[in-house]
């Protein structure tokens, strides 16, 4: 057996010990994503298979009353309104650090809107909810982005670009499974199926199609329903792949033997790519390029647990109550009736029924049919079923203030349903953390993707603060900082009428009003941006306009182009602008003839202010 052979068994005999080990986290998720469709009566065998319940009379009601998916769209759509826009940190105070993080900020949403991170999250929340983990996969392509050449056969060379995957926790088997942090696991095998054409594509190695099992959705009209009539559910059902195989890919940490880590990619019998791995993803070493979301946690486990493993004891109850609660009320209804033997023509009874106006004939000297009377029950339908709505709200979490609109809410002050609101984001405190971290590692690997990979400039489209669109040309040098936090002031524990009723409270009490007590227009824009009725600002900002000129002045200085002072510029802003920049970029950009000619310019400033001072002192005397 030759060294390539021995790695290709090497991984697939890895990849099969780690799928046994987790088989029963796997059909847990299954059991999950069946409920969650409503096949409800399903249930795991000893065997490690689903397999669902029929009905064991042909009068029995057999229903499914579906609360878990309702609540599990509720949690996904809350935590993806809860998540906040992001930001990039500074390296320093300086004005390029700053102009840096600024430019770093803009690439990540304009990759965000390119790649609608928006919908990634929401699939990867909606995996994360139903089997209690999802991750992200943050690659680079270079089959993406815009042509930049061709190559000697003709084919399109183009300059790569970033992209995001919501990938199922089916698809990830870690080495130890009772790791809780990505960041402790020592090695990681995806495993997924890929069309054998576009391993070809990719690889330029031919792999024979494999028998794959995969997981669709499915109609099942099957022995459910009720008295007279069958119902139609959904379920979770394996089909065949045709024309796929399984590409397995592992990573390894970097160690003393492998400094840069290891990445080994292998399809059928065939080694496709072995080497180090590809991305400086990580706090300056290589690592994997995943980011984990989920939805609780479990102490001493690597997958997280959603909240529907709890509810299915909870929605089992749910359906027999109502079930059994139905066949009360049918039997109530439509009565049964003791009979005696030879008495009525019995066939001609169970037939026809007992319509109204039916003339009932016996025989004479026989006993009279008679109706069954219903055993008086002690069990309260009606109190139980209210039960078991209640435990649903306390064990996921979800109130009826996320569900319903009642009435009664409508009496109440605007504290009491701020602190009823917060109490509802309190309960999903972990699902919306995890995401924001998630959210926050997926941010940190694409700017660095772009500090490794993007050497030739790059055009962005800059929106100002006024409207305008700016074009702006960038390469990896102009990455200084992957610091990427969450924005403040669009923090996700509050909502938008959260921070339009605290702005209003700040605009009552007078603490936005500058001393003069007027309120600035470049105070009214900040109000408006925060109420989020930015674009609602059509008026041009002097002062963002007049700032913008002078940060465009400082580039033409360190370009060696001349500047002049014009009569209608705001001379103490320029000068703040000119000053900050001579302080933080004299050492590193300026020489000494730029820094004389801006040094200049800011005389020439202070100069026409304080004739400006001067003039205004004597028009007031």
């Amino acid at each position: 057996m030759t060294k390539t052979q021995s790695l290709v068994e090497e991984v697939r005999a890895d990849y099969n010990q780690r799928r046994l080990a987790r088989l029963s986290l796997e059909m847990q998720w299954q059991l999950n994503i069946n409920f969650m469709v409503g096949n409800q009566y399903s249930y795991i065998t000893q065997n490690g298979a689903i397999r669902e319940d029929d009905k064991q009379y042909f009068w029995q009601e057999k229903e499914v009353f579906n609360h878990i998916a309702p609540i599990i769209e509720t949690r996904i759509s809350k935590i993806s309104s809860s998540m906040p826009k992001v930001t990039v940190v500074p390296a320093s105070a300086d004005e390029s650090d700053m102009e840096s993080a600024k430019l770093s900020k803009e690439i990540l949403d304009s990759v965000s809107n390119r790649i609608n991170l928006t919908n990634i999250q929401k699939v990867a929340s909606t995996w994360s909810e139903i089997c209690g983990s999802c991750f992200y996969k943050i690659v680079w392509n270079n089959a993406s982005g815009k042509m930049v050449a061709k190559d000697a056969s003709g084919a399109d060379i183009r300059e790569g670009d970033v992209e995001v995957q919501a990938v199922s926790p089916f698809e990830i088997f870690p080495d130890n499974l009772s790791t809780e942090n990505l960041d402790d696991v020592n090695s990681i095998i995806q495993a997924h199926a890929v069309d054998v054409d576009e391993i070809k594509r990719l690889y330029g190695k031919t792999i024979a199609a494999e028998d794959i099992s995969a997981f669709t959705l499915d109609s099942n009209i099957g022995n459910l329903g009720g008295l007279g009539y069958n119902a139609h559910i959904n379920k979770v059902s394996n089909i065949k792949l045709d024309h796929h195989c399984v590409v397995l890919e592992r990573y390894n940490r970097p160690t003393k033997e492998h400094p840069n880590g290891q990445l080994t990619i292998v399809a059928g019998d065939k080694l496709l790519f072995d080497g180090e791995l590809p991305y400086l993803n990580g706090d300056q070493v290589r690592t994997f390029p995943f980011a984990k979301q989920i939805s609780n946690y479990m102490p001493g486990s690597f997958f997280g647990v959603s909240v529907v493993d709890r509810l299915i004891p909870i929605q089992r109850a749910y359906n027999a109550v109502r079930n059994r609660k139905h066949e009360y009320f049918n039997r109530a209804v439509m009565n049964v009736l003791a009979v005696e033997d030879g008495s009525v023509d019995t066939d001609s009874l169970e037939i026809e029924g007992l319509s109204p106006g039916k003339v009932l004939v016996y025989r004479q000297g026989s006993h009279i049919p008679e109706v069954v009377q219903n055993p008086s029950i002690n069990i309260n339908f009606d109190s139980e079923e209210e039960r078991l709505l209640g435990e649903f709200k306390t064990v996921s979490g979800v109130s009826d203030m996320m569900t319903d609109s009642y009435s009664q809410y409508t009496s109440m002050s605007g504290v009491a349903l701020q602190l009823l609101a917060e109490q509802d984001l309190t309960r999903l405190a972990t699902a919306i953390d995890s995401t924001k971290q998630a959210i926050i590692s997926v941010g940190k690997q694409i700017l660095r993707l772009y500090k490794q990979f993007a050497v030739l400039p790059r055009m962005l489209k800059l929106s100002g603060d006024n409207g305008s669109v700016k074009m702006y040309y960038w390469d990896q040098n102009e990455i200084t900082s992957d610091d990427v936090v969450f924005d403040a002031s669009t923090d996700g524990g509050e909502s938008l009428g959260q921070r339009r009723s605290m702005l209003m409270d700040l605009l009552n009490k007078g603490l936005l009003y500058d001393k003069n007590g007027e309120f600035s227009q470049s105070m009214r824009k900040r109000c408006l941006d925060l109420l989020g009725f930015g674009m609602w600002e059509d008026g041009v900002d002097l002062n963002s306009l007049h700032i913008n000129h002078a940060k465009e002045e400082n580039l033409s200085v360190c370009k060696n182009k001349q500047i002049s002072v014009m009569p209608i510029d705001q001379h103490q802003i320029h000068i703040d602008e000119h000053t900050a920049f001579v302080l933080s970029e004299m050492d590193k950009r300026l020489n000494q003839q730029q820094l004389n000619l801006l040094l200049s310019h800011i005389e020439q400033h202070k100069k026409l202010l304080a004739e400006q001072n001067k003039a205004e002192e004597t028009n007031n005397l």
